[in-house]
This record gives C-alpha cells, sequence and structure tokens, in this order.
C-alpha cells in the first residue's frame, strides 16, 4: 500500500478524477453526455485488460458478459419493474453465472481456442436475442421503463464515480498476489505450474471478475441510455472498441484502457461530422498507434520512465 501511495502515476490518476469531477460546473451536457458513455466504455476495456493483460487470455467476446448484465437488467426492470440497483445487481449475478459456465470448460483449452469460444458465445446471444424478440425486442431493442436520471450533471458524477470505483479494485487486484500470479501465469503458464500455483483457477477468477465488472457496468450503461439493443452492447463491433481501447491505453496497466476508451468515444463523436470517413480516421489514429507504442501510451510512458 506505500508503495502505491509513493507512486506518481497513482497521484496523477488522483488528479485527474478529481478534476473530471469538476467538468460538470463548466463543461455542456453534450459532453458530459460523450464522456459518460466514455466513463462505462472505460469500465469494460479495464475488465478486459484484466483478462488478456494480466492472464494471457484472449477474451475475442467482451460483449457476451456485456450483453448478459444489460439485456437481464433492462428485461427484470421491464417485466418485474424492481428498483434500478436491484436489476443492476442482478445483471452483474447473471454475467457472472453466465462466465462461469463459459469459463469453466472454455479455460480448459489452450491456443486460440478460447478465444473463438467467446467469439461464438457472442454469436449465440445475438442469435437468442432475435430468436426470443417477444422478450428481448429483437433486433430493434427494448426500453426501460426507469432510467437513473435526466440531468446530465447527475448522470456524469454517477458514471465517474462508478469508473473511480472500478479502477481502485481493479488496479489494487492487479498489483495483489493474485494479479503477479496471474501475470506470471500469462508469461509462462508452464512455469507457473511447476511453482505450485493453480493456473486455470487463477484465470477462472481472473474471468468471473472480469464477468461481474462487465455485466454491472452494461446494466448500468442501459438505465443511462434507456434502452438495450444489439447495436450497442452486444455487437462484434463494440467488443472490437473496447479491446482496442485497452490495448491503445496499455496492457497490463489498468488504468490505460480509460484513456484509450475516452480517446476512442470522444474523437469518435467529435468527427461525426465527416460522415463515413469518421470511422476511418479514428481507426488509422489507433493503428498507427498500436504500430509505433506497440505497449499502448500509458504502457510506453510507464516502459520509457523504467528505462531511464
Amino acid at each position: 500500500m506505500s508503495g502505491l501511495l509513493r507512486s506518481r502515476g497513482v497521484w496523477v490518476a488522483a488528479l485527474l478524477a478529481v478534476a473530471a469531477a469538476t467538468l460538470p460546473w463548466w463543461m455542456s451536457g453534450y459532453i458530459l453526455g460523450v464522456l459518460t458513455v466514455a466513463y462505462y466504455f472505460g469500465v469494460f476495456a479495464m475488465s478486459w485488460d484484466l483478462l488478456f493483460g494480466f492472464a494471457g487470455e484472449v477474451n475475442f467476446g467482451p460483449t457476451f458478459l456485456i450483453g448478459l448484465g444489460a439485456y437481464s437488467a433492462a428485461i427484470i426492470d421491464a417485466h418485474w419493474g424492481l428498483p434500478i440497483p436491484v436489476c443492476v445487481v442482478a445483471g452483474g449475478l447473471v454475467a457472472l453465472v453466465g462466465g462461469l459456465l463459459l469459463a469453466v470448460p472454455a479455460l480448459r483449452l489452450r491456443g486460440p481456442y478460447f478465444g473463438l469460444v467467446t467469439l461464438v458465445a457472442v454469436l449465440l446471444l445475438q442469435n437468442a436475442i432475435v430468436i426470443f424478440a417477444g422478450v428481448t425486442g429483437g433486433e430493434i431493442g427494448m426500453m426501460v421503463p426507469d432510467v437513473m436520471s435526466v440531468d446530465a450533471s447527475h448522470n456524469y458524477w454517477i458514471a465517474l464515480a462508478f469508473l473511480v470505483i472500478c479502477a481502485i479494485l481493479l488496479f489494487g487486484l492487479s498489483r495483489s498476489a493474485i494479479g503477479l500470479i496471474l501475470q506470471a501465469s500469462g508469461q509462462d503458464a508452464t512455469g507457473a505450474q511447476a511453482l505450485g500455483f493453480n493456473v486455470t483457477r487463477h484465470k477462472l477468477v481472473a474471468f468471473c471478475v472480469s464477468a461481474v465488472f462487465s455485466g454491472v457496468a452494461g446494466a448500468m450503461l442501459v438505465f443511462y441510455q434507456g434502452t438495450a439493443s444489439v447495436s450497442t452492447v452486444v455487437d462484434l463491433s463494440v467488443g472490437v472498441q473496447i479491446i482496442i481501447a485497452a490495448v491503445l491505453g496499455g496492457r497490463r496497466t489498468i488504468l490505460g484502457a480509460v484513456l484509450g476508451s475516452i480517446f476512442l468515444i470522444v474523437a469518435g463523436e467529435f468527427l461525426r461530422p465527416l460522415g463515413q470517413l469518421n470511422t476511418f480516421v479514428v481507426a488509422a489514429v489507433a493503428l498507427a498507434a498500436l504500430l509505433f507504442f506497440p505497449d499502448g501510451l500509458l504502457g510506453n510512458l510507464l516502459r520509457t520512465r523504467e528505462r531511464q
């Protein structure tokens, strides 16, 4: 703990969080809305980085967990009218159960097969949403009767507080004994097993933690936007965006995923007037950054400081 308190990066992150909390006092509701979505995507990216950056398992389907949490919360709210906090917790639990059912057999596979399993899981979830359109709304999506707030500042502070709490928990976990074992397992699973560590069990824990955070964040995003749809929480393009954000910010940094998410969401929104060129420009910038800074923005900065 004392080492973390002496870390310059931790203090910089804390100052940025304090500065972000003041934005509602002088920023427009439009910008606050863009940042609110970016903060939820930051949680998605941090959760994905815990599994890939540390455990070394490539999850090509992060939206499977996000979609489970989002749609579960939306269905419970729409059909049973339970309070939003109960729906959010339920979304996290459903994502956890779904993650366990997927990860227990999938983590026994080696090579690219784990990633393929997670990718197929997303496709199955998309088909299930369409098949059970009477409950899920199908491809059109479904509206939720309740939203967290109609005030942009209130929604912004909720998203920021949620992001900060998740960042603290995930960053602390990544620096704990479990995080170190995950990192060792991701770099050399055979060596970690030789030291007596149960690699599969620790990776399963990481996947479950990622599932809970992803499911809860997906549920909260639904109650911010007022709707759950395939295009916003399940589509493969959303998963690609999350992966790019995490890698762009910096693998094995956790906090870098937040920077990557904010960059992609904000850049995509402000380049919207370019029309179809919007996605091309953002993707080109992200590709250039990945090619010239393979450790990511924050990761490259940290590696540079280590070499000095």
